[in-house]
């Protein structure tokens, strides 16, 4: 045997086992794993790699066609460690229980660039202690190949998880922990601190989490450049309900380099916490402030700060924009491309207007529930925005079918088009897929096909 096979064989081996009455575990071959039956929890595991051969002697020697290889042994390492890329990291775990060989190739560093774990009843934390523990056998106490942990939706997990991570993954780059409502500041903290490289973090659903920020030891070592050691680019704090303009000015204030921020529901944001963030963050492109029902267009003033590197805006719900909001960002976000502005009853032709003559590159348009827009603003978006490609006008009451003609005999390169709840006739829609042949028709009328 190689070094590798001797220094893998005294090596315990993790395996995610599934919940005892999943469909994994009723078949003959499930059920002959090794389980743990506490309160039918999902659990990490620890064993040992399988053995060369079969000892038992009441275990029949196997014939000579069943000693013959397998088709998928026939493969070389490389196809199979291929195929192994394509799963999770449960069903990795179980495969390295086949064979001595998969199990070697079950655990090639390459395959462990991200951790992925689901499921209300994994036991998470301890899944991650044994895991990182096993990657870390040949670089003691530090895991080096490990760059993405998706834990979503896994509301086990604790801070003492997010420790093991922070500890043990200084090369982490993305980390994903969205439904997992236990974590506090504390261990979200500890992770960026300890993580130089992480750029991607995704905390929505964390009703805890109020702030994004170094611990106060690495601020104290870092100073006086502290607030620009965050490397994240991507902020996704979507439900975070408790967050307030103080957490998102000192999001901003060590969060510099943000270029993706989602505040959905974040319904304590107002104009003021925008303010701070347009004074730190200047290279935003991707920015989600729906249902932040503070946010108005004061706020708007402020998000067109970022001129023309800003590509995506919703504001969906935002009861207090106005066409003056919208007027401020079509003024100087010349390059936007995404607008979702759906149920911002304020906005009329005249916002759509302003918008279509400004930003003429736009290709995706919500204004849905927007009672005021009517057949003059869709004229205006017909004659000035050919790249359009999607538009939602869901619940207008005001649209009738001569609007979408225009639309459709100008922006050809239409693909979805929702006018649910809309007062349009079955000849407009015809008319619409006639012009439009790729375009998907969401509608409530029951005439059209």
């Amino acid at each position: 045997d190689s070094d590798l096979s001797m220094r893998t064989l005294s090596t315990p081996s993790p395996a995610l086992i599934f919940p005892p009455n999943s469909p994994g575990f009723q078949n003959g071959r499930g059920s002959s794993t090794s389980s743990s039956s506490v309160t039918g929890e999902t659990v990490a595991m620890v064993h040992s790699p399988p053995p060369t051969r079969l000892t038992h002697p009441l275990i029949r020697l196997a014939s000579k066609h069943q000693k013959e290889q397998a088709n998928i042994d026939r493969l070389p390492d490389q196809s199979m460690i291929q195929i192994f890329s394509f799963l999770p990291t449960n069903q990795l775990c179980r495969c390295a229980r086949v064979c001595r060989r998969w199990y070697n190739l079950a655990w090639d560093p390459r395959l462990w660039r991200t951790i992925r774990l689901t499921g209300e009843t994994i036991n998470v934390d301890r899944a991650l202690k044994v895991l990182t523990r096993r990657l870390c056998q040949d670089t003691p106490n530090v895991c080096l190949m490990l760059e993405t942990v998706i834990v979503s939706g896994c509301r086990r997990l604790t801070d003492r998880g997010l420790y093991t991570i922070a500890q043990c993954c200084p090369e982490l780059r993305r980390l994903e922990v969205s439904g997992c409502y236990n974590i506090s500041n504390e261990a979200v903290f500890d992770v960026v601190s300890l993580c130089p490289n992480l750029e991607h973090l995704d905390v929505s659903g964390c009703s805890k989490v109020t702030c994004i920020s170094l611990t106060r030891e690495a601020s104290i070592k870092l100073s006086p450049l502290h607030g620009k050691q965050i490397s994240i680019r991507y902020l996704d704090m979507t439900d975070c309900f408790v967050l307030e303009d103080e957490g998102l000015h000192t999001i901003a204030a060590h969060c510099t380099q943000l270029t993706h921020l989602y505040l959905r529901r974040c319904v304590r944001i107002t104009d003021e916490g925008l303010r701070y963030l347009m004074i730190y963050c200047t290279s935003i492109k991707e920015l989600s402030v729906s249902d932040c029902r503070f946010v108005s267009d004061f706020g708007m003033r402020e998000i067109a700060k970022l001129e023309s590197r800003l590509r995506y805006l919703s504001i969906a719900h935002c009861g207090r924009i106005t066409d003056v909001g919208i007027r401020y960002i079509a003024k100087y976000c010349s390059k936007l491309r995404y607008l979702n502005a759906r149920g911002c009853e304020g906005i009329t032709d005249h916002g759509v207007e302003y918008l279509a003559k400004n930003c003429t590159k736009l290709k995706s348009l919500d204004i849905g529930k927007c009672p005021l827009v009517s057949d003059t603003g869709l004229e205006f978006l017909a004659l000035n925005c050919f790249n359009l490609k999607r538009l939602s006008l869901k619940s207008c009451e005001s649209i009738t079918g001569q609007g979408l003609q225009i639309v459709a005999a100008n922006c050809f390169d239409l693909q979805m088009l929702n006018v649910q709840d809309c007062e349009v006739s079955v000849d407009a829609l015809r008319f619409v897929k006639r012009h439009c042949k790729r375009c998907i028709i969401e509608h409530t009328n029951p005439a059209f096909f």
